[in-house]
């Protein structure tokens, strides 16, 4: 029987992207299933109440919620999202959540492929070395910095990543003077800071525009196209080459297969309902971790009765995020010189600094432990949000009236307000997964993902180490009002895990190619394959090994 395309990719995001790129290039047909909408470079604007207050690109909780586990009184309780707080969803639309990222973009480190071996075994996380090493991944993210553009400049230093070009191909985004006295304070205190690279344009290439330095960049699409999303960098391009076609607002629901275990269609939702179907010779999954899960769990079959690629029952094991801990403080203008204060007012929206001095340390037991980056960063320009910040730093609670206009007049006029964010891994724990809810149904009639997020005590430990050290160098840098925080809690904008990959069809979903170990022709690319997430952003490590893939799955289509 014929298929309808040599791939059906399903999603778009930092997972499909690469895949549909890079097999468009070599001559394959491929068509991608999106979920959300189309959008362009007209459709994003820096609109705070509609992109984050209302949050218009991604899917509304009330009409489409996950399931939560909560532990209350020693028992894990569910609610849906809408009763909780909690929001899953990153990005719905073509090219998903990279639409809305801040772009940093820092390798992993050679320790992070081998966790388990380089630091121990952590008693009551499921913790596992990958299958393949930083040098068998380096040429992708080489590829990935030259085809999606990243921006920036190597400098040496003593956490430097082994490369196998120079420099990156990208000339560096214009720095805020803040970046120097950074510099300065980490040669004083013996620290490392280093220029960030950002998969974000400094010129213009590949038929997208440069960085307008708008200030509003996390949280919103780029309207110039410099930033390196799946949709600007790879779908656009992709379909250029006339093999790739991609269908918006198709949701798949269900993944086919026959007697002998093999895929044989996919079957999706169109935008108003109406069901249709598409065939592949190979299928690809990148839906983001916890919606792939869902979908490989739904899509039972006569030789996959748990779900698909899931006789190992690992497929939604091991949910991953990345710790959560941050500080910020305020740099007040009455204590600087005239020309520090004209430096800190200056409007360049990029610190572009982190330190990795503590990507690896030993704690007070003589412990080596892993440790993660600092990532430094001006407070989002949102007016709203940041009123609500001024709203609630009282000593004695909320302000209003008066004290409130006042607080809110020093805080925009009388100050700048610099914030660290830290990433640092969060173990695999028996506890962080993802189901199926037997009760709670999506708007189409299928049961939605259950998310348990269960946490390891390490995850705070970790976080509040590099938090205090964070909230030094603030204090260093004339901060004050300086506030941290380390719950130890997930940050649910950074998904991975659910579909590990390894070497063992016993303790992993995936193979080393990313395919499933019982079904030939389905590949996952999202971040769903990693056992671990590393100490950096996922999205880089994403797009690199989904071109690693790429070329497997190149290679089994032959010709």
């Amino acid at each position: 029987m014929s298929a309808d395309f040599d791939v059906c990719i399903i999603g778009s995001g930092a997972g499909g992207g690469p895949v549909a790129f890079a097999l468009a290039q070599a001559g394959r047909s491929v068509v991608v299933l999106e979920k959300g909408p189309w959008l362009r470079e007209g459709d994003f604007s820096k609109d705070e109440i509609g992109d984050c207050r209302r949050n218009r690109f991604v899917t509304d909780r009330r009409v489409e919620p996950h399931a939560v586990e909560i532990p209350e009184d020693g028992a894990w309780r569910t609610y849906p999202t809408p009763e909780t707080g909690w929001d899953f969803w990153n990005g719905n639309m073509v090219g998903g959540a990279s639409n809305l990222m801040s772009g940093f973009f820092h390798r992993l480190k050679p320790d992070d492929f081998r966790l388990k071996s380089a630091f121990g075994p952590v008693e009551g996380a499921e913790v596992e070395d990958w299958p393949i090493t930083y040098d068998e991944l380096e040429p992708y993210y080489d590829l990935v910095e030259r085809v999606v553009g990243v921006s920036g400049r190597v400098v040496p230093h003593p956490h430097a990543d082994r490369r196998s070009s120079p420099d990156l191909p990208f000339p560096p985004l214009v720095e805020h003077p803040l970046s120097s006295w950074i510099d300065r304070l980490g040669a004083e205190m013996g620290l490392h800071p280093f220029p960030v690279p950002r998969a974000i344009l400094s010129a213009p290439a590949h038929g997208r525009g440069s960085c307008s330095y708008s200030r509003y960049c996390g949280s919103y699409g780029c309207a110039t196209g410099a930033k390196g999303s799946s949709r600007a960098a790879l779908i656009q391009r992709a379909v250029a080459t006339g093999r790739c076609e991609v269908r918006a607002q198709c949701m798949a629901r269900r993944i086919h297969t026959d007697a002998q275990g093999r895929i044989t269609h996919v079957e999706y939702h169109e935008e108003h309902g109406k069901v249709g179907a598409v065939s592949a010779r190979v299928y690809v999954v990148a839906c983001q971790s916890i919606e792939t899960a869902r979908l490989l769990l739904l899509s039972t079959g006569p030789k996959h009765p748990r779900g698909l690629a899931n006789s190992s029952g690992q497929v939604g094991r091991n949910l991953l995020f990345s710790t959560a801990a941050w500080g910020r403080a305020s740099l007040p203008y009455r204590k600087f010189k005239p020309d520090e204060v004209e430096a800190l007012q200056n409007q360049a929206p990029f610190i572009n600094r982190a330190f990795q001095d503590w990507y690896s340390f030993t704690d007070e037991t003589g412990t080596r432990m892993k440790g993660g980056t600092l990532e430094l960063l001006f407070a989002h320009p949102n007016p709203i949000s940041q009123a609500i910040t001024a709203a609630y730093s009282g000593d004695d609670g909320v302000l209003w009236g008066w004290p409130l206009k006042k607080k809110l007049e020093e805080h925009f006029k009388g100050a700048r307000h610099l914030l660290f964010e830290v990433f640092a891994d969060w173990m695999p724990h028996p506890d962080c997964h993802v189901t199926l809810d037997p009760d709670v149904k999506d708007r189409f009639g299928l049961p939605v993902a259950r998310v348990r997020v269960g946490k390891h005590p390490r995850n705070k430990v970790v976080g509040t180490f590099l938090a205090e050290r964070g909230i030094e160098i603030l204090r260093k840098l004339g901060g004050e009002e300086l506030v941290m925080s380390s719950r130890g809690a997930p940050a649910t904008n950074l998904l991975a895990g659910a579909c590990r990959f390894g070497t063992d069809p016993e303790k992993s979903a995936l193979d080393r190619d990313c395919r499933a170990h019982d079904v030939e022709n389905l590949f996952v690319t999202d971040g769903s394959f990693m056992p671990t997430g590393g100490s950096v952003p996922f999205t880089f490590t994403i797009y690199a090994n989904a071109f690693r893939v790429a070329e497997k799955i190149r290679a089994q289509l032959g010709g």
